[in-house]
């Protein structure tokens, strides 16, 4: 396996500036033309979900890795690409994508039995807009998935002791230092969240979350993508490394490259890697 660096830092300079529909909205359409090229070389199949929002058009980019049939239930792998203003987003969210982008390579040469779909959201940071309308497009047209992972804030960890707070209202210990990954889901995803917890603690640390309802009584909970699948009744986790409770950069300028910890990225793109390999079942070649 390369080295962290040379596993994300190609990526991460060509994704971390501001990518903001109205401040940047030339580099947030830029960012959409890279993620399809980098899945593109990947081998995977890339399509657009165009939606309209804030009287324009925009774009989620939807990557499917197809398992050996083609058919099946969906494993969705997904994060954001867009930023608030005035933020060039490291850990949010360019961490993430470059750790999308490090599973679809890891996870493409393998032969899966279920399909795998690879998704950067638009408009996250504008009350989830482009997950509402890609959840509400799978839920109006009768589709199905196995379960969404989203991926929100992966890449800052200190191993320092009082580097981590404690989100308000959450009823489970968690950690004063920094070094681990939160995985959250809610009651209705309990199955999905412990399978994801249990193959991704094989790498890192790992704390789970189950919210109960749709997370309404912990706001905290909601603040990502998971979020609109949860309302529209589907599986799905947030893994997080709790971006403001950890990271004193986030939402701001200073949210830049060299604050990101490249090796816990790293260790987070191999939990995942596990985990689909647990959740869309490896074959073996023939």
């Amino acid at each position: 396996m390369p080295a962290a660096a040379d596993r994300f830092t190609h990526d991460l300079h060509r994704l971390v500036r501001e990518r903001h529909p109205l401040a940047s909205p030339a580099a947030l359409r830029e960012t959409a033309d890279y993620l399809r090229q980098r899945f593109a070389t990947l081998e995977l199949t890339v399509t657009r979900h165009r939606f309209p929002a804030l009287g324009d058009t925009y774009e989620n980019v939807v990557a499917t890795l197809s398992g050996p049939s083609g058919v099946g239930k969906p494993l969705i792998l997904a994060a954001h690409y867009d930023t608030v203003a005035g933020s060039p987003g490291a850990d949010d969210n360019a961490s993430s994508l470059a750790v999308l982008i490090d599973v679809a390579s890891q996870v493409g040469r393998l032969a899966l039995e279920r399909p795998v779909q690879f998704i950067a959201f638009s408009l996250e940071e504008q009350n989830l807009l482009g997950s509402r309308a890609y959840a509400a497009h799978l839920a109006a047209s009768g589709q199905s998935i196995d379960g969404a992972i989203v991926l929100e804030c992966v890449g800052y960890a200190s191993q320092a002791e009082g580097s981590q707070q404690t989100p308000p209202g959450v009823p489970v210990p968690v950690p004063t230092t920094g070094n681990f990954l939160a995985v959250v889901g809610n009651e209705r995803s309990q199955a999905f969240t412990g399978s994801v917890a249990q193959a991704m603690s094989r790498c890192l640390p790992i704390v789970p979350l189950i919210v109960p309802g749709n997370g309404e009584l912990l706001p905290d909970t909601r603040r990502s993508d998971h979020t609109a699948f949860w309302e529209q009744g589907f599986p799905a986790v947030m893994l997080t490394d709790t971006a403001n409770f950890r990271n004193p950069h986030y939402h701001q300028p200073t949210d830049r490259l060299d604050t990101l910890n490249l090796d816990f990225m790293a260790s987070v793109a191999d939990g995942i890697a596990a985990a689909v390999m647990a959740l869309a079942g490896k074959m073996e070649h023939p």
